[in-house]
């Protein structure tokens, strides 16, 4: 994969002890299957909607359906009355990340270079599945990782029915003590599934989770030690930056490390400072072993299973941190790679979504101000996923047709909305180049696309929720 690299110690010839291979166990697997699901079923996204959840919104559709009939002029005055504060209240919140980590980036200093204290043992758990093609690179990046060989616990996990991809894994150099895991076959076939899988055998002080294609910063597990070392057991998870390095350069694939760019090095730090929920990115993520076990490992049925666990973390009073030390990861470059992906991002946020708002008791809920935060940020993706592409069409007819028009409030909306994306566009980390003025230029034609992966995730989530649809790496 072409892009930016990390220099130094990739390749590292060392040798290796043969790699591990227990057998697979079908009682684990299930046990990993369902375990959040049975301990609490509240938490998990086996069930979409709750008894209450269903009752709730059929209550509230069949009353809006009454008054509309009753009074027209309802669904018009409405909207009128909600999306102004609604939509200025998401914007002025992004614009306050943005300032608060634009500070942050000028106060605190890099931690590369500090001194580490003791190294415990680190379980790094990679879940692969159909990935022949990285394997190779996996190896390598892992091979190069700053920390002692004998204290990384790898957990190589993959499905029983992949064998293509466990002769890779076979025919690769790992560091000493690394275990192929071969995932028994059962449902539903997911990461977390997998995740789960590793974690019941992971010995490490802390776990890392890593995908197939990332290349991890050399010295990103001692950074991660330092920053749990430097607070309390409070601190349950730091997340990594996530760098999307596009192979190819297309226009999907420069879109997407735009939006891991201000995702991961500007909104995560921002929330992990001011103390509010994090939804974690699906890799890079660092956890206190115990933090993680006591809260249920990941719910296998949610195919957003990071974001969900980076909020009922916060929902156990735990907080999540941000480290700078980064990830590189490679984009889709291919439009129907790219829908694929994030139609499944939006299928696991509304889970994830769903499970927040259910008011079981199994966890307490969020503080007000952690609440809203999530409103702002998860909520708010899931929201603006719905109406880009409406609201796109929109514009483009008050534009080209006569006696059509935005009015004030349209006007205003379209440009504070432009000027937010280019904003947080501009401030995020990276070089500049025409490359980059052009996805920037271009960010109001990659929004509505969104819409036409909500369709998609809408439709999925009815039909089959947990069905994991899985992105290609080449």
């Amino acid at each position: 994969m072409g892009g930016m690299g990390f220099s130094g110690d990739i390749g590292r010839a060392q040798a290796r002890a043969p790699l591990r291979c227990p057998r697979p166990d079908i009682r684990l697997a299930l046990e990993s299957a369902h375990r959040l699901d049975r301990q609490a079923p509240g938490l998990s996204a086996r069930q979409t909607f709750s008894p209450g959840q269903r009752a709730t919104v059929t209550g509230l559709l069949k009353f809006l359906g009454l008054m509309a009939l009753l009074v027209p002029e309802l669904p018009g005055l409405l909207v009128m009355l909600l999306v102004p504060p609604v939509f200025v209240a998401i914007i002025l919140f992004r614009l306050f990340l943005l300032a608060v980590a634009l500070r942050l980036n000028r106060e605190d200093p890099q931690d590369d270079g500090a001194a580490t204290p003791l190294l415990p043992v680190y379980t790094v758990l990679v879940a692969l599945k159909d990935e022949t093609a990285v394997v190779p690179q996996l190896a390598q990046a892992l091979s190069a990782l700053d920390y002692p060989q004998d204290r990384i616990d790898l957990k190589l996990l993959v499905e029983e029915a992949d064998v293509r991809t466990q002769t890779a894994v076979r025919g690769q150099s790992w560091p000493n003590g690394a275990e192929l895991l071969i995932v028994p076959a059962g449902q539903p076939q997911t990461k977390p599934r997998a995740l789960n899988y590793g974690l019941d055998s992971a010995r490490g002080t802390y776990v890392v989770v890593y995908d197939a294609e990332d290349r991890p910063h050399p010295s990103q597990l001692k950074s991660a030690v330092r920053a749990f070392n430097a607070h309390g057991t409070e601190l349950a998870c730091v997340q990594a930056p996530l760098v999307g390095v596009p192979a190819k350069g297309g226009w999907f694939a420069r879109q997407w490390a735009q939006e891991y760019a201000i995702q991961f090095s500007l909104l995560v730090p921002a929330l992990a400072r001011l103390g509010l929920p994090v939804a974690l990115g699906g890799t890079s993520n660092h956890f206190r072993r115990t933090s993680l076990v006591a809260a249920g490992g990941w719910d296998a049925w949610n195919v957003t299973e990071d974001a969900d666990l980076g909020l009922r973390l916060a929902r156990l009073g735990h907080r999540v941190g941000a480290i700078r030390s980064p990830t590189l990861e490679a984009p889709p470059e291919r439009g129907r790679d790219w829908r694929a992906q994030r139609s499944r991002w939006l299928k696991g946020y509304m889970q994830t979504w769903c499970v927040l708002m259910r008011g079981d008791g199994e966890v307490p809920g969020l503080a007000s101000a952690a609440f809203l935060s999530v409103q702002m940020t998860l909520g708010a993706a899931i929201l603006s996923a719905m109406v880009h592409g409406p609201w796109a069409v929109w514009c483009a007819a008050c534009l080209c047709l006569p006696g059509l028009s935005l009015g004030v409030f349209g006007l205003s909306a379209l440009c504070l909305s432009l000027f937010t994306g280019v904003v947080s566009a501009s401030v995020a980390p990276g070089r500049w180049n025409w490359h980059r003025v052009f996805v920037i230029l271009t960010l109001p034609l990659y929004w509505p696309l969104q819409t036409l992966a909500m369709v998609r995730a809408l439709w999925s989530l009815s039909r089959t929720p947990h069905y994991w649809a899985k992105t290609p790496h080449i």
